[in-house]
């Protein structure tokens, strides 16, 4: 037995260090490895890394608890999975003896989920058809995750399976259940004197919608009447979607779940029954039709002199399209009275367009490209969407009868551009102010190409100082470049009851009214409003802020599966294209690889680094730029280039270019 040191001190034992514990949610990868957003995180910087080895188990969507094993690298490691995602994976249904096998094909699901197959067969699915399934475990013991099909798409390949596999993959509708139609069916299309009662009766006032040609529903349209004082009375009617969906209803549920109409290429998936959408609250011509209404009487200098906003009953007169309504709009002809209407809106859309830029309103003019399709949904054309005064014209009036609702609000209806201390809650549409340290980049980046950006990068200085280079820039091969970086400095808009304006549009107060039959937050205005001009109370703040963070992400959910239909329908469009070559420039650099956009329709592809032979590439990250190691050959953001097509791959969504020259 050993003796002591009798001048020793006794030991403790050492508290063990505390690891920092979040929680978040899981963002996989095709690897394997993921990361973990936080809850309430502001910037993709908080994100932490997670290795394959360490996920134990947590897949695409769950919600998860995860310590900081590395704060300086934000690495870390998964210690619970509090909640499972429910999400939809899409694979293909595959048999091995009585086993039945989801394989994957994901970008965001490296492994593929064991179902029962004779719920499978059950279900119509054949082997090879794509399906799309719901993990519901994955235990220590399984082999792999454990799941269900949810649905049977059909076969690879097919327009319609591979549309409603883009829906599935975002854990999008593409039915309505029977309940929500049957209750819509059974509305009334009658108008009754209840309906009329207390509404301002405009069926005797020019009235018209401009649309586009394909628009199956149309919920703004506006009015024109000449005043014998020389000013104009213009009116924004919008379709009073709320007087027939009552709160809680199934119609109602149905849309605040979804909230918000998803347009892919080769369909639009509501966000109310047709009955609704294409029938009783779309302004078609020669029909009475229950609005909800601001009317402005207006200078022809654009000047506001009076407001009025409340329900309203109208008859369209005419439908145009943004064609018809431009030949008009060109030609410059009277007497008829439309042709003067057309004239007149114009010309004070116009005005306040002008007026809205000079405020700070930032100037974004990115070219849209569009996919035209044959009648099998197959991909014919690529072609730039071109917006002229007719798209001007309804986007001016609908900015101003949005804003207005906003102010009348927000000043508690003194219209005074005052924000109320007295306001009460409301559902605004928000844009915070740009990344100053990003326009820092992009003024350091421009300098690069000899322009000279002004040193106010924050407030509405940012905004001028912005536009000023977009002008100087406009028309020259880095104009892209410079736009490019500039919307990534810029904040998302968001849906929330917190009034702070709108950035991009220089408005102190803006919300959405204008469009309740495809966006959930417009219907929530419309009753909101309804409300207090009722001389309700001020609405539960913390419910509708719930709301709003619903419907903002509702909004992003719809935006990604457009954007992943457009993806696949030019994907579709290159894979008879292998082999050729096109010119093009350089539009995203990473580490990996550069992204080049083809003329003259700017499809994206990606050069990855590890094919170019000539040299070795090193990413730039602060100057957006690849800079060979041998050669010193640079390689910016808008630098024409010349690619092959080396390959299509449909199923993931990509394509990969090989640069030529």
């Amino acid at each position: 037995m050993s003796k002591k040191n009798k001048n020793s001190v006794p030991r403790t034992a050492r508290p063990p260090k505390a690891t920092p514990k979040i929680t978040g949610r899981v963002q996989m990868t095709r690897e394997g490895y993921i990361f973990v957003i936080p809850e309430g995180a502001s910037s993709r910087e908080e994100d932490i890394y997670v290795k394959a080895s360490k996920t134990h188990r947590a897949l695409d969507g769950d919600l998860v608890r995860v310590n900081i094993t590395n704060t300086r690298r934000r690495e870390g490691e998964v210690t619970e999975i509090l909640q499972r995602s429910g999400k939809q994976f899409v694979g293909y249904l595959h048999f091995v003896g009585a086993q039945a096998w989801v394989l994957m094909q994901s970008k965001s699901m490296p492994y593929d989920i064991i179902v029962d197959q004779r719920q499978a067969l059950d279900m119509g699915g054949q082997l090879g058809m794509k399906v799309a399934a719901v993990v519901d475990r994955w235990d220590r013991k399984d082999p792999g995750p454990v799941g269900h099909i949810t649905d049977v798409l059909g076969k690879p390949g097919d327009n319609d399976t591979e549309m409603h596999a883009i829906l599935a993959e975002f854990n999008l509708p593409y039915r309505f259940e029977p309940e929500v139609e049957n209750a819509a069916d059974g509305i009334s299309e009658q108008i009754t004197a209840q309906d009329l009662k207390g509404r301002r009766d405009f069926r005797d006032t020019l009235t018209f919608t401009i649309d586009p040609a394909d628009a199956k529903d149309f919920d703004d349209a506006l009015s024109f009447r000449p005043l014998e004082n020389g000013n104009f009375e213009v009116g924004v009617h919008i379709a009073d979607v709320s007087w027939y969906v009552r709160p809680g209803s199934p119609v109602d549920k149905e849309a605040r779940e979804r909230g918000t109409s998803v347009y892919l290429v080769d369909r639009t998936v509501p966000m109310l029954p047709e009955k609704l959408c294409n029938k009783l609250c779309s302004l078609r011509p020669d029909e009475d039709k229950l609005t909800y209404s601001a009317v402005f009487e207006i200078s022809p200098k654009a000047e506001i002199k009076k407001r009025w906003i409340g329900r309203t009953v109208i008859r369209s007169d005419f439908r145009f399209d943004y064609g018809q309504a431009q030949a008009i709009i060109e030609a410059g002809e009277g007497p008829r009275e439309v042709d003067q209407a057309l004239l007149a809106l114009n010309s004070l859309a116009g005005i306040l367009r002008e007026k809205r830029f000079k405020a700070g309103a930032i100037n974004f003019d990115r070219p849209e490209m569009k996919v035209e399709i044959d009648e099998k949904g197959r991909p014919v054309n690529v072609y730039q969407k071109q917006s002229v005064e007719a798209n001007w014209l309804i986007e001016e009036f609908m900015l101003l009868a949005n804003r207005t609702v906003a102010e009348y609000i927000a000043t508690d209806g003194q219209m005074n551009g005052v924000p109320s201390k007295k306001a009460k809650t409301f559902v605004y549409r928000v844009h915070d102010e740009p990344n100053s340290e990003k326009l820092a980049g992009l003024r350091e980046f421009a300098g690069g190409f000899g322009y000279k950006m002004g040193d106010r990068l924050e407030g509405r200085g940012a905004a001028r100082t912005l536009n000023a280079l977009l002008d100087q820039a406009k028309g020259k091969p880095e104009f892209a470049a410079f736009e490019d970086i500039a919307l990534r400095s810029m904040a998302k808009a968001v849906y929330s009851t917190d009034n702070i304006g709108h950035y991009g549009l220089a408005f102190s107060f803006y919300t959405h009214f204008t469009s309740p039959i495809r966006r959930y937050p417009d219907l929530m205005v419309h009753r909101l409003l309804a409300k207090y001009m009722a001389g309700g109370e001020s609405q539960n703040k913390i419910k509708y802020e719930e709301e709003c963070v619903h419907a903002s992400e509702r909004e992003q959910i719809a935006a990604d599966a457009e954007r992943a239909s457009t993806k696949y329908k030019l994907v579709e469009f290159m894979m008879d294209k292998e082999g050729l070559e096109f010119d093009g420039h350089v539009s995203g650099v990473t580490e990996w690889g550069m992204y080049v956009e083809i003329e003259p329709t700017h499809i994206e592809g990606m050069v990855s680094l590890r094919d170019i032979r000539t040299d070795y590439f090193q990413f730039d990250e602060a100057h957006y730029k690849l800079v060979g190691k041998r050669s010193g050959k640079v390689y910016r953001l808008g630098d024409p280039v010349r690619i092959k097509v080396k390959r299509a791959n449909l199923e993931m969504k990509l394509l990969d270019y090989e640069l030529i020259g």
